[in-house]
């Protein structure tokens, strides 16, 4: 079995279809990244949003939806107070935008399917600790039983894997629904809740303490996921709730690699999954000098849950990966 990183891109294909009616919008120019565009403006709701998911300027995601307008005749969005809201000649274009990127999709799966001989492919997104604790023993078992079947995983924070879901670029997630998105637009089975910790070097000087309470810990230098992140949210809380105090020093990263590496070369304290923490102080290299800190308080992350886009059927390969991670949840529950 192969697994990739990414899934597969497909920006440069050109679409032939009738859907559009008889007025010729693909002579008139209408694109795969149009339609990419009008998706990310409805399932976001701002043009800078938008932008980001296609990886462009919001300059350019401008003039992209003048020449969608252009290209359509019609006004497709209209701006409000918080962002843009797509008038009901944009929304019917994005229903069909949506179905059209999604089957695209699903054909480069099939014909690449047929030319490698293999069982079927999966794009899936996780969480760095639910990615851990439960993808990787669902893949050991998929691996065993269908060895042909390819598995495309995405490590990322919520905030983007939903976005990628919406926009068919995931079978399905396991994460969290992000607050600014409609929950309407997704099926969700709660299947655990994030626990994590504190990691040190070996030789840090609050390791020779029994536990460590947050008034110990706030005078060190910390290694945090960017702000806003829901991991980092959850340690300022645990500060303000106690009223202790927040760290002054602080190095930003969403990088597990480099958080580690400050970790095992000074002082600092960083909270990561407690299922990251002891796959680390399990390897025979530098990482293994990664040691939990004993502290007198839980760090209890928001529950996870498997995620699917509402109205989208999964493929059998996906379907069979996602009743295996299900199981595989219900046993580390057990």
């Amino acid at each position: 079995m192969t697994i990739v990183s990414e899934p597969i891109s497909m920006d440069h294909v050109d679409i032939h279809s009738d859907n559009f009616g008889d007025d010729g919008l693909l002579r008139a120019g209408l694109k795969l990244n149009h339609l990419r565009m009008i998706v990310a403006i409805e399932d976001s709701g701002q043009i800078s949003a938008a932008a980001e998911v296609l990886n462009i300027s919001q300059p350019a995601a401008s003039r992209m939806l003048s020449e969608m307008e252009s290209i359509t005749k019609t006004q497709l969005y209209e701006r409000v107070a918080r962002g843009v809201v797509l008038t009901t000649f944009g929304a019917a274009l994005a229903r069909r935008a949506r179905k059209i990127l999604l089957e695209l999709r699903e054909a480069s799966r099939e014909i690449g399917e047929l030319k490698s001989g293999k069982g079927g492919s999966v794009f899936i997104g996780a969480v760095t600790a639910p990615a851990m604790s439960l993808v990787v023993p669902a893949i050991n078992r998929v691996r065993k039983a269908y060895p042909g079947i390819e598995i495309n995983i995405q490590v990322e924070t919520s905030n983007v894997l939903a976005r990628e879901l919406l926009a068919a670029r995931h079978d399905f997630i396991i994460g969290r629904i992000p607050d600014d998105l409609n929950p309407r637009l997704f099926e969700v089975t709660e299947i655990g809740i994030e626990r994590a910790c504190l990691i040190v070097h070996s030789r840090h000087p609050l390791l020779k303490q029994k536990v460590s309470s947050l008034v110990d810990l706030k005078d060190y230098d910390w290694v945090f996921q960017p702000p806003g992140t829901l991991l980092r949210r959850t340690i300022e809380d645990i500060f303000l709730s106690r009223g202790v105090a927040l760290p002054e020093s602080i190095v930003n990263t969403s990088s597990l690699l480099l958080t580690c590496a400050i970790v095992c070369e000074t002082d600092a304290i960083a909270p990561i999954a407690i299922d990251v923490a002891q796959f680390l102080a399990s390897q025979s290299s530098n990482a293994s000098d990664v040691r939990m800190l004993p502290i007198d308080f839980d760090i209890n992350v928001k529950p996870y849950s498997l995620i699917t886009a509402r109205e989208r059927a999964l493929p059998p390969s996906a379907r069979l990966l996602y009743d295996i991670i299900l199981e595989e949840s219900l046993k580390q529950a057990g």
